[in-house]
């Protein structure tokens, strides 16, 4: 199961916190519909902490880089922030970090923006 909250920092960035499982299934879509909805509310600026993320297998690392894509190709930029243990190691094993900038904090993520 997946879950995710909504912030947002001023004056123009969103955070997606989220927190569960980013795994093969339903629930992943989730993420990537919240993704596309940002693009489509022409927000720019999208940062998803994952700090509450405890798995994350290939179709998460695939909605990862197709949301980056996404948001790019609408002119915008989208960071990773809080991975930790299992999730780190799986994003930076597949080399996320040259297509998803990698932050160890929300807040740090957004000071960079």
């Amino acid at each position: 199961m997946i879950e995710i909250k909504t912030r947002r920092v001023e004056p123009d960035i969103v955070v997606l916190e989220i927190a569960g499982r980013i795994t093969l299934g339903r629930d992943s879509k989730q993420l990537e519909w919240t993704a596309e909805n940002l693009v489509r509310e022409e927000q720019k600026k999208i940062i998803l902490d994952l700090g509450g993320v405890t798995q994350i297998d290939s179709t998460g690392v695939g909605i990862i880089v197709m949301s980056a894509a996404n948001v790019k190709n609408a002119g915008g930029e989208l960071r990773l922030a809080a991975a930790s243990g299992h999730v780190e190691n799986v994003l930076r094993m597949t080399g996320m970090e040259k297509i998803v900038a990698l932050h160890p904090t929300a807040t740090a993520a957004a000071a960079k923006f």
